[in-house]
């Protein structure tokens, strides 16, 4: 598949939704495990929570996303082999926890697994900082490599 010069439109405006949408389940993590607690207590769930909207924002958000990159593509990874590899492998990963997450999270909270519950805690964690160094890598391509990777998803391409 041939690599486009930036995204669109779409890909960007999903990109900014998925990312407000993991910070805001960041947030509101502790107020879901007050909710939890209090699910617990009464017998009842309540719903929806923040964190639980926010969560399954960002799921449809990255399955939108994972099939538009599928059919339009993103651009190339740019730098050295070792630099796109790096970038290549960490989005993978970002995609992969983007999915898992929020799936082990419905199952813990709609379908009452809650075995599941540290594995979506930490799957969160390692979510939350994979996301930081995203986007710390993405500020560093900007400031100091000043190679317009960030502006690609600022800037729609066409």
């Amino acid at each position: 598949m041939d690599h486009p010069a930036g995204y669109s439109r779409t890909q960007i405006i999903l990109h900014w939704i998925t990312a407000i949408a993991i910070l805001i389940t960041f947030l509101t993590h502790d107020a879901m495990i007050a909710a939890v607690a209090a699910a617990r207590d009464s017998g009842t769930a309540p719903f929806p929570t923040l964190h639980t909207a926010a969560g399954m924002v960002a799921f449809f958000a990255i399955l939108i996303r994972l099939w538009l990159r599928r059919r339009r593509g993103a651009p190339a990874p740019q730098g050295a082999a070792f630099n796109q590899m790096a970038a290549e492998w960490g989005h993978r990963l970002l995609y992969a926890l983007l999915v898992i997450v929020p799936i082990l999270g419905a199952l813990n909270w709609f379908g009452g697994l809650q075995a599941l519950e540290p594995l979506h805690k930490y799957a969160g964690r390692g979510l939350i900082l994979l996301s930081l160094g995203h986007a710390l890598m993405a500020i560093f391509h900007q400031v100091v490599k000043k190679d317009g990777t960030l502006m690609r998803m600022v800037r729609a391409d066409g």
